[in-house]
């Protein structure tokens, strides 16, 4: 019966059964959370057991990919033109599929990510905005163009083996082919799409693929990604992985071999994923020999020099090159070219790997002399690092290219914008930035190129990761190297703040995106490593789950699971503080209490009760009443026993009380009689919420001073107020909880016993009045009127 014929009792009627309903299955889900109602606090160390996926044949409770473990395979052959009069990308593709889940598929899903620059895309109408104030023209050229430029892929045809037409549907930046048929456990189809869309012009449309164009000598730079119909995953915890492209999740590929032909301008110089399969036809002779010569350079050489650039600027072939590149196991495939190009490469022998690695950067004059100093250097360091923590980096080349795109990652090439000043002079942050950006894309061939997470849902696993390799690769590349990410002090602003959401969040809901999926995972995985876990075990395991997942698809279980599997320690109230919740670390020492073991001895005991009793500082009820008039001076008689007696006077009966106390203790119960030690009974505080080892530096009264680590297991009974007795041979004279800062603590001024006093500096400056508009106006006319009127030139003496 449809609602719209109910009568309005039964409208009700229904209403209350789905608010039952409804009711229902809230009651269920929140049967499945353990409550306490007695003792008001959230259990820390709830193992993660029922937020975590139930471990099965494909995925093991270990964190290992089970007997079962399967993943697609996509191969690749493209043909793709490049025009460079009009910006345009024209390309043909032919598609093998091979079914290796133990599904069943009526439909392939692709993804078209460039739909995304189209002005109906979802990106475009769900972009939010404060208000408008001041605007840049920059700003409003790209305000414009969002609402013009048309970016979207046009599928001309798409088509079967015999060339028959497959039915597909685009929805937005995602596409389904229907099949003719379906496609069982192992089996494998070839298909083939043919399409073409224009280049964004990243001044006006900027995003991770683009063209620069250069006013100058009229040249374009062009970084190609994103550019062909590509494969999403199927996998076997999500099925299709077809979340639309939003702009910030990125990307869940499959992987498998390309062959790709990219023809373009003859005078353009072309760097891509993959080996280039036919240098003699696009390379001279001088480059070619020069490519060679690299192979065992010691340093990075020029393979097209930047006078050789300058000079190729100027030319404007009218006739075309197709570059041939081949590109096995892999999961993209990214291009760029340009005249505009300088070429320099160095082959590096790596650890573990028979064949050196051709490490390539290429970059116009405009990069100069920044790009030739320091690019190849930062891959070459990146690749020995990255490998020393994870497994060798197994693919044949590494490039680098210079261009429009600030940083962009894809197997075995990435983009990257740092560029000096016009007269060649740049900044310390330029410099450093350009290295990092460097460590960091090219970092991410092993996560997420090789280790294969699912960009699309969770960022931390490839960007949380990689910023964590990147800090310890910036670390070893000099010293004091001035890191922005991965040191604990340098998330204290941002973990204390308000407007934020847990790691596991979808990268598209993440609030401080910067912050969340990059800074916060870097430097919990450095806490991690550094006060948890120690380096050892850390590496170690780090390394297993590198090596476990290597061209394979991991989720943030397996991680999870493998670390725990291969270090032998619990980690569950970590991930779960770090990773789930939002809290912060902030502990505190509320205070310190000093106890000392009485000897039983009343000639001890009780002179040193005395000698603490004198030394007790006076009232000033005390002080003042000194001088004030007695009775009992008046009347002497007044006094008795008490007025002499003190309770702190050892006795005979004292004495005899101790001696028996001596002759009923055995031999070792004496001797704890003499113990020197001093017992502090030390009060700490959770007041951010996060659970964290407790790190205490002793210093005595001596200035000598000792480090005490205690587990983050101290808190697990309760978790928001605890006391440790601890015991030492000399007094304390003070204590300090996390010295080292290595613990994000967000309040350092209730790290101390006894408080310090905090230092600041203020400065001193004078007021300074603002002109009023008529002095504005008087100034601008004197001003007018001395151009108006030079002064004469004074005359020649004669």
């Amino acid at each position: 019966m449809k609602i719209s014929v109910l009568r309005s009792h039964e409208k009700a009627l229904l209403s209350l059964l789905c608010l039952a309903l409804f009711l229902c299955s809230t009651s269920l889900l929140q049967a499945q959370v353990v409550s306490n109602d007695k003792f008001k606090q959230e259990d820390k160390f709830r193992q993660l057991e029922e937020a975590l996926p139930t471990p099965n044949e494909f995925r093991t409770a270990s964190g290992a990919p089970g007997g079962k473990y399967w993943q697609q395979e996509v191969d690749y052959e493209i043909d793709v033109e490049l025009d460079d009069k009009l910006q345009k990308i024209i390309g043909t593709e032919k598609v093998t599929y091979t079914n290796k889940s133990p599904d069943k598929l009526n439909y392939l899903w692709m993804q078209l990510d460039t739909n995304i620059l189209s002005f109906d895309s979802d990106a475009h109408l769900t972009d939010t905005s404060s208000h408008l104030g001041k605007v840049g023209y920059k700003t409003m050229q790209q305000l414009m163009a969002k609402e013009t430029f048309d970016g979207r892929m046009k599928i001309s045809a798409v088509r079967d083996e015999r060339g028959d037409p497959l039915p597909f549907q685009i929805i937005k930046t995602m596409m389904r082919i229907d099949l003719n048929g379906s496609l069982s456990s192992g089996q494998s189809m070839t298909f083939s799409v043919d399409w073409s869309y224009l280049i964004n012009d990243s001044q006006s449309r900027p995003a991770r693929t683009g063209y620069e164009y250069f006013e100058e000598d009229k040249n374009f730079l062009y970084e190609i990604a994103h550019w062909y119909p590509r494969m999403a995953a199927y996998t076997d915890n999500t099925g299709w992985q077809h979340k639309q492209f939003l702009g910030r999740g990125e990307f869940t590929l499959e992987f498998g071999s390309f062959l790709v032909k990219i023809t373009a301008p003859a005078d353009h110089v072309v760097a891509a994923t993959g080996e280039l399969q036919n240098p003699k036809k696009v390379l001279t002779e001088t480059q070619r020999e020069r490519l060679e010569q690299a192979k065992t350079a010691k340093k990075p050489m020029f393979i097209i020099t930047p006078e050789e650039a300058k000079k190729n600027e100027a030319s404007r072939s009218k006739e075309k090159k197709t570059w041939v590149f081949m590109a096995p196991f892999v999961r993209d495939f990214a291009f760029a070219s340009s005249r505009k190009f300088i070429w320099d490469a160095q082959g590096h022998e790596l650890k573990g790997k028979e064949k050196p690695v051709m490490a390539m950067s290429y970059y116009p004059n405009e990069g100069e002399p920044l790009w030739s100093r320091y690019s190849t250097h930062a891959i070459i360091h990146t690749l020995d690092v990255f490998s020393k923590y994870t497994f060798p980096y197994p693919y044949p080349v590494a490039i680098s290219v210079n261009g429009p795109v600030g940083g962009m990652e894809y197997p075995m090439i990435c983009f990257n914008g740092p560029r000096p000043e016009k007269d060649g002079t740049y900044s310390k942050r330029t410099k450093y930035g350009l290295i990092s950006v460097i460590i960091h894309e090219v970092g991410h061939n092993y996560f997420p190129m090789i280790v294969n997470s699912d960009e699309r849902q969770w960022t931390w696993m490839d960007e949380g990761i990689t910023t964590f390799l990147q800090f310890l690769t910036e670390q070893e590349w000099e010293p004091d190297y001035p890191s922005r990410r991965g040191e604990p002090r340098d998330i204290v602003g941002y973990m204390k703040g308000d407007y934020q959401v847990p790691i596991m969040t979808n990268s598209e809901s993440i609030l401080q995106f910067g912050n969340n999926a990059y800074a916060k995972p870097a430097t919990a995985l450095n806490v991690l490593r550094e006060t948890v876990l120690g380096r050892e075990l850390f590496d170690y395991a780090f390394k297993e789950y590198s090596r476990r997942w290597m061209f394979k698809r991991p989720t943030p279980a397996d991680f999870f699971r493998t670390m725990e599997d291969a270090s032998g320690v619990d980690l569950d109230w970590f991930w779960r503080g770090w990773f789930y919740t939002t809290d912060h670390t902030d502990l505190a020492v509320e205070n310190v209490r000093q106890y000392l073991l009485e000897t039983g001895d009343p000639y001890v005991d009780k002179v040193r009760r005395k000698k603490e009793r004198e030394e007790e500082p006076e009232s000033l009820s005390d002080i003042r009443n000194k001088s004030l008039p007695k009775r009992t001076d008046n009347f002497p008689e007044l006094k008795d026993f008490y007025n002499e007696f003190d309770d702190l006077d050892v006795t005979d009966a004292d004495r005899k009380k101790f001696e028996d106390q001596l002759k009923a203790l055995k031999a070792d119960e004496k001797k704890l009689l003499e113990t020197q030690k001093y017992f502090y009974l030390i009060d700490l505080k959770n007041q951010g919420g996060l659970v964290m080892p407790v790190i205490l530096k002793l210093t005595f009264d001596d200035d000598s001073s000792e480090m005490l680590r205690i587990p983050a297991e101290i808190w697990r009974l309760n978790n928001k107020s605890i006391s440790k007795l601890i015991l030492t041979e000399k007094p304390l004279k003070s204590l300090t909880l996390d010295p080292h800062r290595e613990t994000a603590d967000t309040q350092l001024s209730n790290n101390e016993f006894p408080r310090t006093i905090s230092k600041s500096y203020f400065q001193l400056e004078k007021s300074k009045k603002s002109k009023n508009e008529m002095q504005k106006l008087q100034e601008e006319k004197k001003k007018a009127a001395g151009k108006a009127d030079p002064k004469p030139e004074s005359k020649k003496k004669e």
